[in-house]
């Protein structure tokens, strides 16, 4: 029998599910991903279910993406492991996305990767102050997935190209600017959140007193954040559609210009090449035709892209020293990222 890797509980109709696997900062993987399935079918099939809340154990992490350790090893075993968890993860991601009862992701701490693909697709979207949330994939070799191609691309400005291929991670307040998070109850609340979703008298629709509540316990934020206030440069220099004309832009700016450009050198190349012409074309596609695209390219990732390298310098060997590919995005072959898109 798998080992049990998400905690359940229900109170007042209300479904509740922990991620529990704090010691890997509650990366999933394709048991969890099964375990979650499973559990939000049984709810969702059952009348005296009125509502679903996905959490995790710990204030460390919400999820810190798919474990990508797993991934790597199934890669280098020849196995269909790393497939299975893909596809399934991306059934249980668009799932959650249209899940027919109010669902509510509470996260804590980090909220990267494959844990983005969870909690975006809740309808009630709910951080507290110490929430991390970022798609850092091109710093291990690999670009922004779970959809990343179609919930980053339809941010405000230049934010999606600036968060998919500089993989930064953001804060609580920044995520709410950027409309990567909805409501934020502060971690001391978060004890009263669950006290009011005890004793909350359910009315029809059952969204609606939902909203009511986390209206009721929501802090904007104070003041604006370090996102808004680089939001200038980000618009000027992220709108180009190349990664060549980007790193022009950068260069010679402000410092935070600077800082960024410095940053991106030590992104993957062919990461970063990717994932701005997946945030191009995302802009234009369905949620579905960018969730296909994203399965498309991660078929061929494996053997043509950066995450195996990236994988080995930062997890295994940890010696922090990644030998890309390609040295420099001029280096990277047009020719090759088109035919990785092609088709899909």
């Amino acid at each position: 029998m798998t080992h049990p890797l998400i905690i359940t509980a229900v109170r007042n109709q209300i479904g509740h599910i922990w991620l529990d696997r704090p010691t890997a900062y509650n990366a999933i993987n394709l048991d969890s991903v099964r375990q979650l399935m499973a559990q939000l079918q049984q709810w969702e099939a059952d009348d005296h279910i009125r509502a679903v809340v996905l959490r995790a154990s710990g204030d460390k992490a919400f999820c810190a993406g798919g474990d990508i350790r797993e991934l790597y090893d199934s890669h280098l075993q020849g196995t269909a492991r790393k497939m299975q968890f893909f596809e399934e993860q991306y059934v249980l991601d668009q799932y959650i996305r249209a899940y027919r009862k109010p669902f509510i992701a509470l996260a804590e701490g980090l909220v990267l990767g494959g844990g983005m693909g969870l909690f975006q697709g809740a309808a009630f979207r709910v951080i507290t102050e110490k929430a991390r949330l970022g798609m850092p994939e091109t710093s291990i070799g690999y670009f922004p997935d779970v959809g990343g191609s179609y919930f980053l691309s339809r941010l405000a400005g230049a934010l999606g190209n600036y968060l998919a291929v500089s993989g930064s991670i953001i804060n609580a307040d920044d995520g709410l600017y950027a409309n990567l998070a909805d409501y934020s109850v502060p971690a001391e609340k978060v004890a009263e959140l669950d006290e009011q979703l005890d004793r909350l008298a359910w009315q029809e629709p059952a969204a609606d007193c939902v909203r009511q509540l986390l209206e009721g316990l929501h802090v904007a934020p104070a003041a604006p954040g370090a996102l808004e206030q680089a939001r200038a440069d980000i618009d000027l220099h992220f709108a180009h559609a190349n990664m060549a004309d980007i790193q022009q832009s950068l260069a010679g700016g402000t410092d935070w210009a600077q800082e960024t450009l410095d940053l991106l050198r030590s992104r993957s190349p062919i990461a970063m090449v990717t994932a701005l012409a997946m945030q191009e074309r995302g802009r234009t596609l369905t949620m579905a035709d960018c969730f296909a695209m994203e399965l498309h390219v991660i078929a061929q990732w494996f053997d043509q892209g950066d995450f195996i390298e990236g994988v080995r310098a930062l997890i295994v060997d940890k010696d922090k020293n990644p030998r890309w590919k390609y040295g420099t995005i001029e280096q990277v072959p047009k020719a090759a990222i088109s035919a990785m898109l092609a088709g899909f």
